[in-house]
């Protein structure tokens, strides 16, 4: 029995949620997104707030189903009240980034220069040369375009050089001895 599932979804004001079956739609003020609902989960809307329940008692799998469920529409009432975001710290002399509309320019120490093409409902700001904020209101858009970026040059263990999350801690290794 999935304690997350049990737990209702607050609604905030300004929100409109409309369920067509196993057919979700929420609606704020970042934008609109839809999801298609397992089909042993139901959810119902009360008041002010979601409430998910699995459909056949029987079925042990359909609790876990049922928290998996109420985790994604959850993250679908935050992203389109209030979006996400993710932070990077690029770290290393001559590492810049710069955004150009939904391209993502970065000089990471290669020979060429990166241009990371960004995909829609995904924005991108860079206050500072070394920093990147990736914001939309999709939390796994969010989380891939951020590890996308990470993986054109992870942190390395030994000087720490690299694109990393913001309050990321990078385990160092001790250089070689003589």
């Amino acid at each position: 029995m999935s304690r997350i599932a049990k737990k209702p979804i607050e609604l905030p004001a300004g929100l409109e949620v409309k369920l067509d079956g196993q057919q979700i739609n929420v609606k704020g003020s970042k934008g609109a997104l839809d999801y298609t609902i397992h089909p042993a989960v139901k959810v119902s809307e009360e008041e002010n707030t979601l409430v998910v329940s699995i459909i056949d008692e029987s079925n042990k799998s359909a609790w876990a189903m049922a928290g998996t469920m109420r985790s994604q529409i959850n993250n679908m009432v935050i992203g389109a009240s209030e979006g996400f975001e993710k932070k990077l710290e690029l770290v290393g002399v001559g590492y810049r980034a710069k955004a150009q509309g939904n391209v993502l320019n970065l000089t990471l120490g290669f020979s060429h220069p990166v241009n990371h093409q960004l995909p829609e409902g995904i924005a991108v700001e860079t206050p500072t040369q070394t920093e990147i904020i990736v914001r939309g209101m999709d939390k796994q858009k969010v989380g891939q375009v951020a590890a996308e970026i990470r993986a054109y040059r992870p942190p390395e263990p030994y000087k720490g050089k690299g694109v990393k999350y913001a309050g990321e801690h990078i385990i160092r290794k001790q250089a070689k001895k003589k």
